[in-house]
């Protein structure tokens, strides 16, 4: 392990801040002017770094601390790093995300530049969304509002002007969503930005869009904003989009004092917009910086950091970059398991069975994290769990600052601390006060909202116990004051409870036990990743979930509905690709269980030479592209004619309404109902609704127009 932070109690010098440090990290700390880049892998203490550099520098008087400004990309990460700036001794430095950053400056420039208020900013876009998609005609069902408003954030942050996105789409070879034409969608960017004027508001990438045009167009607040701000740092770089950057030009101008960090084996988020470009170019950009690597990995036991490295080994770099490979600090752990399981019922069951025998061990729930492809797979667990009796907390659920009874327990704290018990200690007062609340020390028998309840402000006296330890002498008025600021930034104390979590949302946490559930082809990699890169990607969203796990870390998928193991598994499971533990709900069934049919949904092999697949295409139809078809050549020239017809009634490339991939695949799995259709790769449930009756009828030799003719 690092050395620890240095205790906030006693002063603080520059060289002790060193002293915490191993010698890559110190190298980084020292590094205090000028650009620098520090490839941070997993685990291997970036923000320590990165904390302790501005301390350094503040301590060592290069720095004015009101003169930095950290950017990162979530407000728990820039909580974080202002709790470990005040621990090291340094107050004033901001720590914020860009949209924080962004918003602060807006509001302050607004009045003087524009005059009056800053328009409201919308929290949802849908409704608008819906809004304008209503004007022109377009579908307005909830999953392609939800399509369409993620569209709408990619041009955003891709600064893609709705005039130019038919001709970048087209370019690209992106598929503009929900099956609509690029011109529609082009014509939706230009309706909602018509409806947002009409109702005088912004939306959440309008606050960067602004800041970006404001400090573009005025030189004078352009200048009073880098007088203000002469040394930046920007956290998760791998993260950052054209229009993060664009904002992060305008702070620096002709300046170079800037260090980024990032790791590009721990990009995930292109579909956002987010590119590493920016990372990886960072040294043509800059020649003369200094670039520090970062690999000693203190989080992880060797056995998950080896799995970690084993993975990316096999493909998953980012721009053809080279992945840093990790070096195991912690002494040797438990084995990493890999479990197969008859269904997704029985997955979900095993791992609340396990989860509640290591509570029952000794390990807190909050330490568990149950981490899948989607969102959709989170109701298994917890029904599992709830049935279990363990306690979970569902991230992207209502937010922690939103719940009455914390709601009701801030103001209670609030008045407390004014009404003359503002110095009391933080821990002994915070479970004075919430017992006025039935709170206790214990929790109650009961479980659902009772339960939520009591995690909820446990969560509270946790904070003001850590606090009293962190800082000493700490108050009431303290923790008043820490929950203001945590509440303004979002940043939630640790609910005791197993974290249920999509892989995407796991990014930037750890827990001493990690299950990743429903390893399958067709989530992982998810269906619809069908290039190199795409695949590539979902392989490092796979890393980042490996890389979340301390100690323990159980790999596990379900055989149900002909399903196969994730194709990133091959390789890495003990005995050639052979399960080490097989749960006894397992059926007798061999490799291939479920019908033929089943058993060519992203096969991984070719059904005719039986070499193995290299591209999502040919997993799509389950052969080598130099092998004969092994699907119903008829049925595929008919669906390929019926695609062309409506492709050109609907002035759609033909590709976005199937590929030939997903054509041949219905051709080979000869379909006869909706439920069969929808397991064929490549078809979602927008497709499926949209166009599910025409295949099917093509599948019975019939003619989709003729069947609407007759209706």
């Amino acid at each position: 392990m690092p050395p620890a932070d240095a205790p906030s109690a006693a002063p603080l010098d520059a060289d002790t801040v060193l002293a915490t440090l191993d010698p890559e990290q110190r190298e980084a700390a020292r590094a205090l002017t000028g650009p620098v880049v520090i490839l941070a892998g997993a685990g291997t203490g970036k923000t320590r770094a990165i904390t302790a550099r501005i301390a350094h520098g503040v301590l060592a008087g290069v720095y004015v601390p009101q003169q930095v400004l950290a950017v990162t990309f979530t407000a728990r990460a820039a909580g974080e790093m202002r709790t470990r700036l005040r621990a090291l001794g340094v107050e004033g430095a901001q720590a914020r995300t860009f949209h924080s950053a962004a918003l602060r400056q807006l509001q302050y420039f607004w009045p003087r530049v524009v005059g009056g208020d800053l328009p409201t900013i919308v929290p949802q876009k849908a409704r608008f969304v819906a809004e304008a998609a209503s004007r022109l005609g377009l579908p307005t069902d909830r999953t392609t509002v939800r399509d369409l408003a993620s569209e709408v954030e990619w041009a955003k942050v891709t600064q893609t002007h709705r005039d130019d996105y038919e001709r970048v789409v087209t370019a690209s070879g992106r598929v503009a969503p929900a099956g609509l034409a690029p011109a529609e969608v082009a014509r939706l960017l230009g309706a909602y930005e018509e409806v947002k004027r009409d109702r005088g508001a912004i939306d959440f990438e309008d606050v960067l869009v602004y800041a970006v045009g404001l400090l573009a167009d005025n030189g004078e607040v352009a200048a009073q904003v880098r007088r203000q701000y002469r040394h930046f740092v920007v956290d998760e770089y791998q993260d950052v989009s054209p229009l993060q950057q664009s904002l992060l030009d305008l702070w620096l101008g002709d300046r170079d004092e800037l260090c980024v960090v990032g790791d590009p084996s721990q990009t995930i988020y292109s579909f956002t917009g987010a590119t590493p470009a920016h990372l990886l170019g960072f040294r043509r950009r800059y020649p003369q910086a200094t670039e520090v690597r970062l690999v000693r990995d203190y989080r992880s036991t060797p056995q998950v950091v080896a799995l970690a490295n084993a993975l990316l080994a096999r493909g998953g770099a980012a721009g053809g970059s080279r992945p840093l490979e990790l070096v195991a600090q912690r002494p040797p752990g438990p084995a990493v398991r890999y479990v197969e399981h008859a269904d997704e019922t029985a997955e979900a069951d095993a791992v609340a069975k396990e989860a509640a025998r290591l509570i029952a061990a000794g390990t807190r729930a909050s330490e568990i994290a149950v981490l899948f492809r989607t969102n959709g797979q989170s109701e298994a667990f917890e029904q599992a769990l709830a049935d279990a009796g363990v306690p979970y907390v569902l991230r992207g659920g209502e937010r922690f600052f939103e719940r009455r009874e914390v709601r009701e327990a801030h103001l209670l704290l609030r008045g407390a601390a004014r009404s003359g018990e503002g110095d009391e200690p933080a821990s002994d007062a915070a479970r004075a006060v919430l017992s006025t609340m039935g709170w206790t020390p214990e929790p109650p028998r009961a479980g659902g909202a009772a339960r939520e309840r009591w995690d909820s402000l446990s969560a509270l006296v946790r904070l003001g116990e850590e606090l009293a330890e962190s800082r000493g002498q700490a108050s009431l008025t303290d923790l008043v004051a820490e929950l203001d600021e945590r509440a303004a930034a979002s940043h939630a104390p640790v609910v005791e409870g197993v974290t249920l979590a999509s892989l995407h949302a796991a990014k930037g946490l750890e827990w001493d036990v990690v299950f990743l559930a429903g390893l399958v082809e067709g989530l992982v990699p998810i269906s619809f990743a069908e290039t190199d890169e795409e695949v590539a990607e979902e392989r490092r969203l796979l890393y980042v979930g490996v890389t979340r796990a301390r100690e323990r870390l159980v790999l596990s998928w379900s055989r149900a509905r002909g399903r196969r193991p994730s194709r990133f598994l091959e390789g890495l499971r003990p005995g050639g690709g052979s399960q080490s533990d097989r749960p006894g709900g397992l059926s007798g069934r061999g490799e291939g269980g479920g019908s033929r049919r089943e058993r060519r949904v992203l096969a991984s092999v070719c059904s005719g030479c039986g070499q193995a697949l290299s591209t999502a295409a040919e997993r799509k139809v389950g052969r080598c592209a130099d092998c004969p078809a092994a699907y119903d050549e008829e049925l595929f020239a008919r669906l390929r004619d019926w695609r062309l017809r409506l492709s050109k009634e609907q002035s759609l490339p033909a590709f976005v309404v199937f590929t030939d991939a997903t054509l041949a695949a219905i051709a080979q799995a000869m379909p006869r109902s909706a439920p069969e259709l929808a397991r064929v790769p490549g078809v979602g449930a927008t497709k499926l609704d949209r166009y599910g009756e025409d295949v099917l009828a093509l599948v019975r030799g019939e003619d989709p127009a003729e069947n609407l003719a007759e209706k």
